[in-house]
């Protein structure tokens, strides 16, 4: 994943939810993780939450960050699992505005070779949701380690080639236009 010396990197701004009815922000490791990965990557906690396995509380949260124009990437943790309460995606899913399907089969690539067949179990995905980047990963710090280190770090550094996410914000603003934000 070659870095290009010679582009400017640009910060981003990124909410972390975590998405759980037993932690705490004092108790959040996952999300504290994520927003520790982030920031010394170099881009900016514009936004930190808990918010209980509610598909409706979710949603408007992170619907609520996608309508702010100083939040350009949601990250959540938590609630990608196969029971009854976990239901991030399907809280998420009716926001998006392109699937990004690529993300959720590269992250259980690079999981399985961790944790094996288990990885079968993670439904982590990526939308485009309007002019906001939203990735939905799992709840476990092992998982959003991988996520943040392997795929989002690289994909959200202007200076990644051959291409990356961050690169795409201006374009992905023009085209949503005012209506997108």
């Amino acid at each position: 994943m070659p870095i290009d010396t010679n582009r400017e990197f640009t910060p981003l701004s990124v909410a972390v939810l975590t998405v759980s009815d037993t932690r705490t922000l004092e108790t959040d490791r996952s999300g504290g993780l994520a927003a520790e990965l982030l920031t010394a990557a170099g881009h900016r906690l514009a936004a930190r939450a808990i918010v209980t396995d509610d598909e409706a509380a979710v949603r408007a949260q992170v619907a609520a960050w996608i309508a702010d124009p100083a939040v350009d990437v949601v990250i959540t943790t938590g609630g990608t699992g196969v029971t009854r309460r976990d239901i991030t995606p399907e809280a998420i899913a009716p926001l998006g505005t392109k699937h990004i399907p690529g993300f959720g089969e590269l992250f259980r690539w690079l999981s399985y070779q961790d944790i094996g067949t288990s990885t079968i179990q993670s439904r982590a995905e990526a939308w485009l949701c309007d002019a906001t980047f939203v990735f939905v990963l799992p709840g476990s710090t092992g998982a959003v380690r991988l996520a943040l280190e392997q795929l989002l770090i690289p994909q959200l550094d202007s200076r990644h080639r051959p291409c990356n996410f961050a690169e795409l914000m201006p374009r992905v603003r023009r085209e949503a236009g005012p209506e997108g934000r």
